[in-house]
Parts: C-alpha cells; sequence; structure tokens
C-alpha cells in the first residue's frame, strides 16, 4: 500500500474523512459515525447492513446518509469502520476485496484480535496491509441505531492491534480518526489484547449472562426478581447485549476464555468450601483481597 498519507488528510481544507463507510450502523458503528459528525471530520458517511429497516433508521437518525452495498462502499469510502460481529468479518471482506479502492483503509471495532487478523488475512490476502485492527473499549447494553451515542468515546481507551504490513500512514489515519472522536488510542499485541481483555470484558459479560440464565429459569424467577434490588440490577447489567455479538467474541477468543474461566472456578471452590467448612477466615481473607482490590481501582 502506498505509504503516502490518504486523501482525507486535508487538514483545514476539508474534514478528516471524505467518505466514511460504516458496516453494522449499531452501537459501535453508528456512535463512531455520530461522533465524526460532532467533531465536523467525516463528509459523506454511507451504511452498510443486513437489515434493511435499520439502515433505514439510520439515514432517519442522521448517523448515515445513504445505504449501500459492501462492494460500492469498498470502492467508494476513504474509511471503513467494520463493525459487525467476529462471525460476519470474512464474508464482507470477501466481497470488498476486489471493489476495495487503493486508497481505502479499513478498520473494526471488534472485541477479540487475534482471530479477526486471522479472517481478514485470508479474505484480503496481499491487501492486509489496507486493513488496521482496532478495538474501542467502550459500549452499553444498547442496540441498533437508536443505541448510537456521539460521546461514547470521549475519554476512552481504543486499542490498535497493527499487522506488520501496515503502513505509517494508514496507522495515522485510524489512530487520528479515534482521536477525533475524543478517544486515547494505544498500540497492542494482538494475542496479548485478546488474553487481557478475556479477563476484564469478556468472562465478567459470560458471568453476568451466566447468573441472568441461573435466576430467570427458577421454578420462583418472578419473585426473585419481583425482589431484586440495586446489586442485582449493577451485576446483570450487561447481560442485556446483544446475544449474537457476545457468542461470536466467546467462540473467537475461546482459548483465553477457557483458561479464565479455570482460573475463576478455582476461586469459586475456594469460597465454597470456606462456607462449607464453616472457615470464616479464610472467607473473609478472600472478601478483603476483592473488596481491597476493588476500591483501589482508578476507573469510577
Amino acid at each position: 500500500m502506498n505509504d503516502a498519507l490518504p486523501s482525507s488528510d486535508q487538514g483545514a481544507a476539508g474534514p478528516l474523512i471524505p467518505v466514511l463507510a460504516v458496516v453494522g450502523v449499531g452501537l459501535i458503528g453508528g456512535s463512531f459515525a455520530a461522533a465524526l459528525r460532532q467533531a465536523g471530520q467525516v463528509g459523506k458517511v454511507l451504511g452498510v447492513g443486513r437489515n434493511a429497516q435499520s439502515l433505514e433508521r439510520a439515514v432517519a437518525l442522521g448517523l448515515i446518509d445513504e445505504a449501500v452495498t459492501a462492494e460500492a462502499s469498498a470502492a467508494q469510502a476513504d474509511l471503513i469502520m467494520l463493525a459487525t460481529p467476529v462471525g460476519g468479518l470474512t464474508n464482507v471482506l470477501s466481497q470488498m476485496r476486489t471493489h476495495l479502492s487503493p486508497r481505502a483503509v479499513l478498520t473494526d471495532g471488534g472485541s477479540t484480535k487475534a482471530e479477526v487478523v486471522e479472517a481478514a488475512r485470508d479474505a484480503l490476502g496481499d491487501r492486509i496491509g489496507q486493513f488496521v485492527p482496532g478495538h474501542p473499549i467502550a459500549g452499553a447494553e444498547r442496540t441498533g441505531p437508536e443505541a448510537a451515542d456521539a460521546d461514547l468515546y470521549r475519554g476512552r481507551t481504543v486499542i490498535l492491534t497493527p499487522v506488520p504490513e501496515n503502513g505509517a500512514a494508514a496507522m495515522a489515519f485510524v489512530r487520528q480518526a479515534w482521536q477525533a472522536c475524543g478517544a486515547h488510542v494505544i498500540d497492542m499485541d494482538a494475542d496479548a489484547h485478546d488474553r487481557v481483555l478475556a479477563s476484564v470484558s469478556h468472562l465478567p459479560h459470560l458471568l453476568s449472562s451466566v447468573y441472568m440464565e441461573q435466576v430467570a429459569t427458577a421454578a420462583d424467577a418472578a419473585t426473585r426478581l419481583e425482589l431484586a434490588g440495586s446489586g442485582f440490577r449493577d451485576f446483570t447489567r450487561i447481560a442485556a447485549g446483544s446475544p449474537e455479538m457476545w457468542r461470536d467474541i466467546f467462540l473467537s477468543n475461546r482459548d483465553a476464555m477457557l483458561a479464565e474461566l479455570a482460573a475463576v472456578r478455582g476461586v469459586l471452590d475456594r469460597a465454597e468450601r470456606a462456607i462449607a467448612d464453616g472457615d470464616g477466615e479464610a472467607l473473609l481473607t478472600l472478601l478483603d483481597t476483592a473488596a481491597r482490590a476493588r476500591r483501589g481501582w482508578r476507573k469510577e
């Protein structure tokens, strides 16, 4: 790929991104478009998706200007944001490959990176340098175009996991786009990213969902839910997220998830033994370690 800056780097002459394409105009993709519009850093926004009604709603909400096919977006866009579930990425990129403009840069918002890079490499072949993998550490339980929030990424961290073929210009372009959204951007190795995020992002969602399923399928579920309070609300909030998206994340990050599940199971076993044995000291030590760590966490 030509390492000159993309044509979108026009400074005062125009927005950073003359034409943006968003594949999957929901929370992640829609918020990306909305944030860039709010910053005045995007011209035309194209939307790609499987649901025509969702795309019509995205147009009505002002998130996109026009709904197009994946092929058309590849030919027209300066920057393409892939905000689809991980499992559908290969198909979308395969549709785009032969139509992809040489100036186009692609990035994504997927929560796993090693499998995404592998899928992109298979689909794009020698054009892999045009794809800069990314992951915004931001989200909400809402879905669809209505979930889009122009301030979603403000003050949040975005992780880029570049491939060796990425040129400096493509990296700079994606970095500038996220910075225009108000995000702080860092670089990270894809495998390291997946190990860490399995622990602090993916596993919490799985545990919340597993617990919610257990409560919701209990014989007295109605009574439990009627009496549930703020602790239940806070712990289960993320279980309301997109089932399709999270299924793909868990399966995409299978090895890291299994390792984290084994580690959590070990702590659960210790807690269960302490309760079964009436071992208040062991239970207090576990709870105190957790409480100190949570109070010392820098983010609130």
